[in-house]
């Protein structure tokens, strides 16, 4: 074997073609192209496509990219979005009979009594949308965002919920939203994750990082946690004594064993090994750099109330708005703070300190940069909160029956509410939104019809929606 066909060995014909034009022809561009080329070689030299390459969706898509931020815990819509004055007229008396038949609640019981809303409203922008004093920051965005106090969910604790919302059951197991969005479009980002997660508050969502996982879908597709201080991911930095150098050839050797792997057993998750040891080199680069906020605006940084170096749910926005920039296709906040069955008055007025500058402000940052146009954002937590006390007379329990979520841009239409609760913050009465819903429309705003975007698994296809869900196009710009 000559010299030039042992350099080529184990390649396939055309990147042979490729490698002798760019390196041989001397038309200037050898050193550039050819390292990109060889950024995704792994793969080729496997016959495997890049399963994070981007894709066309079913439909031209309203929303390109997805920031959900996550109120793990469920915030009380009955203090903040859904002003009931009948209920306040009605405090501390016990509920109609006939409304809690063969209702189930979490923790309290029929005779609980009833609690008047803890916070004042009023009415915003051109909209007249009708917000709680908690919610000073929001107010100033409501004819940007779109309202759904009709909201509804089949699980009533925080886990079954908490997955229900995130992944469309509530057994373990199934991939989430950001995963299926991965796998219908691929991502953007070639130095860091499609799908990127925060947690801030006081602990981690209830269901963990099944919220954020890929199920039955290769598991290329998982979201990646980044920490909001230090290295985004742990271990991201070599170790004392390891250069750049010996960890590339370290990271060449097990390419090459996994590749021989890979075409011996054709195992997908081979694949996605490779390609994670890859993308892990490229972002001790990239992370870094979009983790830095001091290199944003000090105005930028105090219109959020984010501190560099300092992990808050504030930096969180701000990273995420940076991500989608580079690429990122769907990023999560999960926020664990809101589960208030006791000293509801205090520590909800603690989240909202917490959460409602920074939400607001990667509303407007977004509109300034143009990019609210095709960003879907998303605000809501896994179910609202009972109309009955608990825990004395400041705390409410769990409430699948109706919950508020608002979002922004897109392709929803701003400035609008829509949906009703019943004059006591029950029961969704008109324009009832379910779990299910909200998915088929999150899907379609993506250019994707929920009913065909599927993975056969265990004999049949799966979606998002299972057999369910309808776009509900009211909201729909």
């Amino acid at each position: 074997m000559n010299c030039q066909a042992r350099q080529h060995a184990g390649l396939p014909p055309e990147l042979v073609a490729r490698r002798w034009f760019l390196k041989d022809c001397g038309v200037g561009l050898g050193t550039l192209a050819l390292a990109d080329l060889m950024r995704d070689r792994s793969l080729a030299v496997a016959g495997t496509a890049d399963p994070l390459a981007p894709k066309r969706p079913h439909h031209p898509p309203k929303a390109k990219r997805v920031i959900f931020l996550f109120m793990a815990g469920a915030p009380s819509h009955l203090e903040l979005f859904d002003y009931k004055p009948k209920l306040a007229e009605l405090d501390g008396q016990l509920p109609p009979k006939e409304l809690l038949e063969g209702y189930r609640a979490a923790f309290i019981n029929p005779n609980s009594k009833l609690l008047g809303p803890k916070f004042k409203f009023a009415k915003h922008g051109q909209s007249g949308a009708e917000l709680s004093e908690l919610l000073p920051h929001t107010a100033q965005i409501v004819d940007d965002i779109t309202i759904v106090k009709s909201m509804a969910t089949d699980a009533f604790n925080h886990a079954p919920a908490q997955l229900m919302m995130n992944t469309g059951s509530q057994q373990f197991g199934r991939p989430s939203s950001g995963a299926w969005t991965l796998y219908g479009l691929g991502s953007e980002a070639r130095d860091l994750p499609g799908f990127v997660v925060f947690s801030t508050g006081k602990k981690g969502p209830s269901a963990g990082n099944s919220n954020w996982g890929s199920g039955f879908l290769p598991t290329v597709y998982s979201g990646v946690q980044f920490r909001g201080a230090g290295d985004p991911v742990l271990y991201l930095s070599n170790p004392r004594g390891v250069d750049d150098r010996a960890q590339r050839e370290s990271l060449d050797a097990i390419r090459q064993l996994n590749e021989i792997k890979l075409g011996a057993v054709g195992d997908p998750e081979i694949a996605t090994r490779i390609a994670s040891f890859e993308m892990a080199y490229r972002m001790q680069a990239s992370a870094p750099d979009v983790m830095d906020i001091s290199k944003e605006p000090k105005h930028i940084q105090e219109m959020y109330g984010a501190e560099p170096g300092k992990a808050s749910f504030a930096n969180s926005c701000l990273l995420a708005r940076r991500l989608v920039e580079r690429g990122v296709r769907f990023v999560q906040l999960f926020h664990e703070a809101w589960d208030q069955h006791g000293n509801l008055t205090k520590d909800l007025r603690a989240n909202c300190e917490d959460t409602d500058q920074a939400c607001a402000a990667l509303v407007k940052d977004l509109k300034q940069r143009g990019m609210l146009e095709d960003t879907l954002v998303i605000w809501g937590g896994e179910f609202g909160r009972t109309p009955m006390v608990q825990g004395g007379n400041d705390g409410r329990d769990h409430h699948p029956n109706a919950f508020t979520m608002w979002f922004a841009g897109g392709g929803m239409k701003p400035g609008i509410t829509i949906g009703e609760s019943d004059e006591l913050g029950f029961n969704a009465t008109t324009d009832r939104v379910h779990v299910h819903d909200l998915n088929a429309t999150l899907l379609h705003l993506l250019g994707f019809d929920h009913t065909q975007l599927t993975f056969k698994f265990q004999g049949r296809p799966f979606r998002l929606t299972d057999v369910h869900g309808e776009v509900v196009h009211k909201i729909l710009a």
